[in-house]
């Protein structure tokens, strides 16, 4: 069986075409910090254009997550990673290779290229063949590198290299300077005087001494000097040099484009695994979340937001956790409360979810179902952009016009605190026109406002609210719960814009 994609199952129809622009919503939702954060490491095999390419088919997702459960295992992941080690190692012989002038000196780069080439291959394949391997990526992979490697094809180039290896292990030469003059000639035997001077001063020896040697600095390219001595030894030993060159221009593509691709694709789960794991180290939940397209029945326990847990590990801070679930014909959960208590961060968390569950990867929390939408759509606050010739007010009504003029029933919309350059009747008014075509979409819809009776407008809506502690109402929980609108929200950001609140009081009157 021939194998395409650790990436993408077989019979996978989609056209795929990789991009490096990020999706729109990707600044919103923090997902630029995240992918940047997952890919920083690896910037040499180009991954951003995997995390920018969301799926929209529910088997290639659950291909992906049978394959990073299976690289979960320490024994699988230690030998792809001392593979995708060697083939690192292997790209830097191979650039040498375009770089260096002299010709024996490159054919030995080369030679050497493929002595780790021949390595990494037989390595990797008797690490998957030892692995305990379920899903249908890695058991593919597995068939055609188990084939490769019995390939007459590679047969001849591991043999090939051995002898070559061996018999340039053999050349021995000795070089004579006299004045300006350097000689070049077959070593005859000579003694070694290393030996004879060591064991000359070992008797002066007194346990461990310092090492006062001086490391010198090894170029990965030679002199011209340099290249007429391996000139002149590469005509003493006429016959293995000229193998040497009839092997470098009959493998001049030894390397295999379906391990090469491997090598980089699977790169996208190790990179993310990699990414995680400091996380779950600090006791935060990963599940594999149930995609579907059928309902909209969807939930997460204990969800939490992937930039905002890595910035809280750093700086050594608690962090929260949310759930959250529809069911039946409730589609929009509409988020209000104090300012500075997590409205933001649940609606980021919940974008973030959904992306990542496209992906086919695993997602915060303990247990999930997601749903497969498709396309994304944000509507965050930006400063008011003079070239637009559009106020604010009139530049939140066009974005939002756009995102409704293109969103369908499988959309997303993810909404946060638009109409706050207006007036509040104004506000409620534009609200509730918005939230009637959202209703009538049947999408999905997360909408964080300070307008309570947005929660009570239909049967799709939920009302979730971002709470505090009863007890000291400044001081927020970050919890997001399923609860009425208890119509503080709005009166407490009021009293905060204007220094109003009890602590700003008390702080005046100097009490």
């Amino acid at each position: 069986m021939s194998f395409q994609s650790i990436l993408y199952q077989q019979n996978f129809d989609g056209f795929v075409r990789e991009t490096s622009i990020e999706p729109e919503f990707f600044g919103d939702l923090n997902l630029d910090q995240i992918i940047n954060a997952i890919t920083v490491a690896k910037a040499e095999y180009n991954l951003k254009p995997f995390f920018y390419n969301p799926l929209h088919d529910i088997a290639t997702i659950q291909y992906r997550q049978e394959v990073m459960q299976d690289l979960e295992g320490d024994d699988l992941i230690k030998s792809i990673r001392s593979f995708a080690d060697k083939m690192v190692v292997l790209r830097r012989y191979l650039g040498l290779v375009e770089k260096l002038d002299f010709v024996n000196f490159n054919q030995g780069w080369f030679l050497d290229s493929a002595v780790v080439y021949c390595d990494a291959v037989s390595n990797l394949e008797q690490g998957l063949r030892e692995a305990n391997i379920r899903s249908q990526g890695l058991l593919d992979f597995r068939r055609y590198l188990s084939n490769y490697s019995a390939s007459d094809r590679f047969k001849l180039l591991q043999s090939e290299t051995r002898a070559l290896k061996t018999g340039l292990g053999t050349v021995k030469y000795c070089v004579i300077f006299k004045n300006l003059t350097v000689k070049v000639r077959k070593y005859e035997g000579e003694a070694d005087y290393t030996v004879e001077v060591e064991k000359t001063f070992e008797k002066f020896k007194q346990g461990a001494a310092k090492d006062y040697r001086v490391k010198l600095y090894e170029e990965s390219n030679m002199n011209h000097v340099e290249a007429q001595i391996l000139d002149c030894v590469a005509r003493l030993y006429p016959d293995i040099f000229a193998q040497l060159n009839q092997f470098c221009n009959a493998h001049s593509t030894f390397v295999d484009e379906t391990i090469q691709g491997f090598d980089r694709e699977i790169q996208f789960y190790i990179s993310y695994l990699e990414y995680i794991e400091q996380l779950k180290q600090s006791g935060l939940k990963f599940c594999y979340p149930r995609v579907t397209s059928q309902d909209k029945d969807i939930n997460d326990e204990e969800m939490f937001d992937l930039a905002l847990a890595q910035k809280c590990i750093t700086e050594h801070t608690p962090i929260v956790t949310n759930d959250f679930y529809l069911t039946g014909n409730e589609r929009i959960f509409v988020v209000s409360g104090p300012n500075q208590g997590g409205k933001t961060t649940f609606a980021r968390t919940f974008g973030q979810l959904h992306y990542l569950a496209s992906l086919g990867l695993p997602v915060p929390g303990r247990n999930a179902k997601l749903y497969l939408y498709d396309n994304i759509y944000t509507h965050f606050e930006k400063e008011e952009n003079i070239k637009n010739l559009r106020g604010k007010l009139q530049d939140d009504v066009y974005r939002i016009h756009n995102i409704l003029d293109k969103a369908t029933p499988d959309s997303i919309i993810i909404m946060n605190e638009i109409f706050t350059s207006t007036t509040l009747k104004d506000a409620v008014f534009l609200s509730k026109k918005i939230m009637e075509r959202v209703i009538d979409l049947d999408l999905l819809c997360v909408f964080v406002t300070f307008i309570d009776e947005l929660a009570s407008l239909s049967e799709k809506t939920v009302s979730v609210v971002s709470t505090v502690y009863p007890d000291n109402p400044a001081i927020r929980t970050f919890k997001v719960i399923r609860k009425p609108a208890d119509g503080l929200a709005y009166a407490l950001s009021i009293a905060e814009k204007y220094r109003l609140t009890y602590k700003n009081l008390k702080e005046r009157i100097g009490v």
